[in-house]
């Protein structure tokens, strides 16, 4: 009767595969590119590409295949195309089924045999993902396996290469070197998996995922295999980044990230790709500690991309470690499944950003912060523009009342309408004033979470 039983439950299984896969028409991705001016993504066709991520950072080791196509459809329809995936998040690394990525824990050994062995499960992931238009950003091995030196240069050589030659046939690939490391800390390794990956695969675009409050750029930036800069603003709140030992005190403003890239030569673009996780406490370690919220994840989001970012990366506090209740390796204090926390308000309001990014001029946006009139305010208070050609937008977060300054615009505006970044609904605005000083009183009360978007058309 059990082996009855485990048959019945397989059977259900692969009939649940097979069905999904039938749904989803066979789809092969178009490769990535940078745009011609070096800011922005594209498709190999010259069709813009606004990348909206999300961290599934344990996906290959805690879901089997009807978990992982369960994820991958919900992401899909709240509108992500990038999902960051660790492919090694320690060299122990089991998926699902009990098989374990690595022969001896030895990296240079990945273990290839067995039906349900992990390769085939990451080899499954990436081609459900592509049905889906979604590229898979992998992160080679997460850095603090690094960092403890359980890694050689000849092993890295070795895994560097096996995984270039094996994903790199498929075009929904980007490569994450690094993983919440300092490039400083083994540098050495960092370079080679990198100039090895570009070496065995050279189509596919990669970039290095640093530590909290700090840039790829700070370490990578002139090396041939990096072609686009990533930074993790992170999870520490102003109060506690005062204390903090980091290079850039920034706070929250993970604006300044965007700017200090966008002015670097040679011209490259740049994400937040790890920003403050919606439901995660404030500097992660203290469950008790205030928590993020939706609308923290929207101004992180609109700052980031109004200050010339090229996209912008979502997390959630149990779906990236795809937490359900009771499991023993839980961290962050995380307090409640994956299964329901992937319908966050945040998640489901991502969307909107690209859509509207998407809904203009793309490849000639640029940073607008001078048509602005008098924007003193720091921290909640201070307002991000960006501007292209017939369009103008201003992000405020706290729907305090500003002005714009319209000889500085390089149009003349036609219409205006309030953008609402919670549910992408657009409230025309009747009657402006279309000279000199304009000002602009966004709906509702003043206070944080109460973000809105001033959109300016010719």
């Amino acid at each position: 009767m059990a082996a009855e039983k485990i048959t019945m439950k397989k059977i259900i299984v692969t009939a649940f595969i097979i069905a999904t896969t039938v749904a989803h028409a066979q789809t092969v991705l178009p490769l990535l590119k940078i745009s011609t001016n070096k800011r922005f993504f594209q498709t190999a066709e010259g069709k813009p590409f606004f990348w909206l991520g999300d961290t599934g950072w344990l996906l290959f080791t805690k879901c089997d295949r009807e978990t992982i196509v369960r994820y991958l459809d919900t992401r899909q329809q709240q509108g992500f195309n990038v999902i960051q995936v660790m492919v090694l998040h320690t060299l122990k690394a089991t998926n699902a089924y009990g098989q374990t990525a690595l022969v001896n824990n030895n990296i240079a050994q990945p273990n290839t045999t067995g039906e349900n062995n992990y390769w085939n499960t990451v080899d499954f992931t990436v081609r459900e993902a592509e049905k889906r238009g979604i590229y898979i950003a992998m992160v080679p091995i997460w850095g603090s396996n690094v960092k403890e030196g359980k890694i050689t240069v000849e092993q890295a050589v070795v895994y560097a290469k096996f995984l270039a030659e094996r994903y790199g046939r498929y075009n929904n690939i980007i490569w994450l070197n690094g993983g919440d490391i300092k490039g400083s800390d083994k540098i050495e390794i960092w370079k080679v998996i990198g100039a090895t990956i570009k070496k065995y695969d050279p189509r596919h675009l990669q970039t290095f995922h640093p530590r909290g409050r700090s840039s790829s750029s700070e370490w990578f930036h002139s090396e041939a295999w990096l072609d686009f800069n990533m930074f993790q603003s992170g999870h520490k709140d102003y109060g506690q980044d005062t204390t903090s030992n980091e290079k850039n005190h920034y706070g929250e403003d993970n604006w300044r990230f965007i700017q200090a890239d966008y002015r670097l030569k040679p011209v490259r673009p740049t994400i937040d790709g790890e920003p403050s996780y919606e439901n995660i406490p404030h500097g992660l370690h203290d469950s008790l500690a205030k928590r993020w919220t939706a609308s923290d994840v929207r101004r992180y989001a609109y700052w980031s991309v109004f200050a010339g970012g090229a996209g912008f990366t979502y997390g959630e506090n149990a779906v990236m470690q795809f937490n359900m209740m009771g499991d023993k390796t839980a961290n962050f204090g995380v307090n409640d499944n994956w299964t329901n926390t992937i319908h966050a308000e945040g998640a489901t309001q991502m969307q909107y950003l690209k859509k509207l990014m998407l809904s203009v001029s793309y490849f000639d946006r640029m940073p607008a912060q001078e048509i602005i009139a008098a924007n003193t305010k720091d921290k909640y208070g201070y307002l991000l523009a960006t501007k292209g050609k017939g369009y103008a937008m201003v992000y405020s977060y706290t729907g305090e009342n500003f002005s714009i300054d319209w000889s500085k615009l390089n149009f003349s505006p036609g219409r205006a309408g309030w953008f609402n970044p919670k549910d992408g609904s657009v409230s025309p605005i009747a009657n402006f004033s279309k000279n000199g000083m304009a000002a602009f009183d966004p709906p509702g009360d003043a206070g944080e979470g109460n973000d809105w978007v001033l959109v300016l058309q010719q």
